[in-house]
């Protein structure tokens, strides 16, 4: 640890009283909005976060991880028995971050430059999904998708207009789905048909009626326009 909050202090700050300027000091670096992006569901171990961020190196990740937590955005924390592993996971005021993220991802979202199509990590289709839900388009409908992520159990809850969207299992759900997320963000987002998911490889077990319903719950807004 010593090493890494050595090599931070070695920083250039941006030496500006601008709250907005420490905002950048603590979560600026690449990648490190990423890693806040991954825990927002809930904690995850080193190998979990690595694997869902294929882009970033070993050392880069460990560096990311001890600016993060001196920056008290997150902490570490060990699993009881017989798990006993050590996971990553957001202090309370890190999770607060979810919202910044959020704003960031629907300014993001009406780029001219963005690319579709590119993979997502089940985090990141997850939070998606909290981001673009609009409740006015839901009416009456409640629905719980169970949704098993690379060998990780999530769900999708929506009940009272309201959509629920983390790690972990929710009973008797009313459609089941296991495989890559990317199939499910391109029923949801790219016009993949819910049969072409499946021959994809995405496995769906239940009420497919619920998840079409479900797929247009996620509008993306507008593209920006582009002015000469």
């Amino acid at each position: 640890m010593a090493l890494y909050i050595g090599r931070m202090a070695r920083k250039k700050p941006y030496d500006d009283g601008c709250a907005t300027a420490h905002a950048l000091d603590l979560i600026g670096e690449r990648w490190a909005l990423l890693i806040v992006r991954e825990l927002v569901p809930g904690p995850k171990r080193f190998s979990d976060i690595k694997a869902a961020l294929p882009g970033i190196s070993t050392n880069i990740l460990t560096t990311r991880l001890a600016e993060l937590e001196a920056g008290h955005i997150l902490v570490r924390r060990q699993l009881p028995p017989p798990a006993a592993s050590q996971v990553y996971q957001l202090t309370e005021w890190g999770a607060d971050l979810e919202p910044l993220i959020k704003s960031i991802g629907r300014w993001a979202a009406r780029s001219p430059s963005l690319e579709p199509g590119k993979p997502m990590s089940a985090a990141s289709v997850l939070l998606s999904f909290r981001t673009m839900f609009s409740p006015e388009l839901v009416s009456d409908t409640d629905m719980t998708l169970s949704l098993v992520f690379d060998g990780v159990p999530h769900f999708a809850q929506i009940e009272n207009g309201e959509l629920t969207a983390e790690v972990g299992e929710i009973a008797s759900p009313d459609v089941a789905l296991e495989g890559n997320p990317n199939l499910l963000a391109g029923i949801v987002y790219g016009g993949m048909s819910i049969q072409e998911a499946e021959r994809a490889g995405l496995s769906i077990v239940g009420d497919r009626d619920r998840l079409a319903r479900f797929a247009t719950l996620f509008p993306l807004p507008a593209k920006a326009e582009v002015t000469v």
